[in-house]
């Protein structure tokens, strides 16, 4: 899936590395050309690393791309650098494809963190979830979300986006953004679902 470069990714100078075959939007290309930028297309592993602590992926099904639109100036107001792997428009779309797209982004190390929006949020959730080191909360208030994060240091974030107002998907993300993980006694925990993790992978059923 090619990645689509808008207004706001385009930085206030110089060069700006992208994706080779990434789409350019007409209106970012009016806005390189005002701030003289020169898009470069260079290949995926040559694209410069955000900080860690910065960079989300960020993706949605045709069922969360409305609230998706809505959410993304609160990172650009938070100098989070997004990374938005789909969907572009509002067309039938597999949420299965886009939540293994944003959580593997996580599992490698691609972005410190991700934000999933389908309809329920629930199915975004469990797909991530199969994808080893990634804790993904379904979280629908502030405190849910402050939880996932203090307690369980959660590293992705699904939302529903036909369940949730877009207020109160914005308070959401801001808690789930901005909470620290707790760790002292929650930190062992973390440890157990690691070691399960691991052990799961030679897991058999009994007979």
């Amino acid at each position: 899936m090619r990645t689509v470069i808008t207004e706001s990714d385009v930085p206030t100078g110089g060069e700006f590395k992208i994706a080779a075959g990434s789409i350019i939007t007409p209106s970012a290309r009016d806005i390189a050309k005002q701030r003289g930028v020169k898009f470069v297309e260079v290949s995926v592993d040559q694209l410069p690393a955000a900080l860690p602590t910065q960079s989300i992926a960020l993706g949605s099904d045709h069922g969360g791309f409305a609230l998706k639109q809505e959410l993304k100036p609160i990172f650009k107001e938070l100098n989070l650098h997004v990374i938005d792997v789909g969907v572009h428009e509002e067309k039938p779309a597999d949420y299965p494809d886009i939540a293994g797209v944003v959580a593997e982004m996580v599992a490698r190390g691609a972005a410190a963190r991700g934000v999933i929006i389908d309809g329920a949020g629930i199915g975004s959730a469990i797909v991530a979830n199969k994808f080893p080191g990634i804790r993904a909360a379904l979280c629908y208030d502030k405190a849910s979300a402050r939880n996932s994060r203090e307690h369980n240091d959660s590293n992705v974030l699904t939302l529903g986006g036909r369940l949730l107002t877009v207020g109160l998907a914005e308070d959401v993300l801001r808690v789930w953004l901005s909470t620290p993980f707790a760790g002292g006694r929650h930190s062992a925990r973390i440890q157990k679902i690691t070691e399960i993790e691991k052990a799961v992978k030679n897991w058999t059923p009994r007979s």
